[in-house]
């Protein structure tokens, strides 16, 4: 446990924050698992719902700075090119 006053409110900070992050970062992963098992699963039109809502809640976290821009921005591609592929493949 920290001694010094300044690291001791640098640990409160660290907590508060952390504690706010984790529901953005949770939602975003919650959000890309499920439009993988849309994706996977077949059915077009609730992949390309289900990638939406993941796109927005990758745009969201990155926005918050829980996640670094070209994270979320690289897990959109490959969300979106696999729905693509999904796609081209249903036509």
């Amino acid at each position: 446990m920290a001694n010094i006053r300044s690291a001791i409110k640098r640990n409160r900070q660290n907590e508060k924050r952390r504690l706010r992050n984790r529901v953005f970062r949770g939602e975003a992963r919650t959000f890309v698992s499920q439009a993988r098992e849309a994706i996977s699963a077949g059915n077009v039109e609730e992949a390309r719902e289900a990638a939406q809502r993941a796109v927005s809640a990758l745009d969201k976290a990155a926005e918050k700075g829980v996640l670094h821009k070209n994270n979320a921005s690289r897990r959109k591609g490959k969300i979106m090119a696999q729905l693509a592929a999904l796609e081209a493949g249903k036509n």
